[in-house]
């Protein structure tokens, strides 16, 4: 029997995700994501153990407000698949997020928590 090794649970969730380095700067959004990372889409071929600086903006609601929070963390590329989309040659990431604030982390969690309550 396969036994879940994640810490975080996995959310499939739709969220703004910037990744950069030296060479790249991709907007796209997360197919899925928890605590300690985020699985996306993009057009660009990214080596594996690739270090990225990473933006994720999260709904939150602040005096009956729902705002964007930004959250800036660094990760490194754990995973890569080729696909293919509409003739269009793209690659599916798994990103580990190796620095993230531990206040931003419990963020993304509640957030998550907020959307898919156990």
């Amino acid at each position: 029997m396969f036994e879940e090794k994640r810490k975080y649970p996995r959310f499939s969730l739709c969220l703004p995700i910037k990744i950069s380095n030296q060479s790249l700067n991709i907007v796209t959004e997360t197919k899925n994501i928890s605590g300690n990372g985020a699985y996306c889409t993009i057009n660009e071929n990214i080596e594996l153990m690739t270090k990225l600086k990473i933006i994720l903006l999260v709904p939150v609601i602040k005096k009956d407000k729902k705002i964007l929070k930004r959250i800036n963390c660094k990760g490194v590329v754990v995973r890569k698949e080729y696909t293919k989309e509409n003739g269009k040659r793209l690659y599916n990431i798994g990103i580990f997020f190796s620095e993230i604030k531990e206040k931003d982390r419990r963020l993304l969690i509640s957030y998550l928590k907020s959307l898919y309550p156990s």
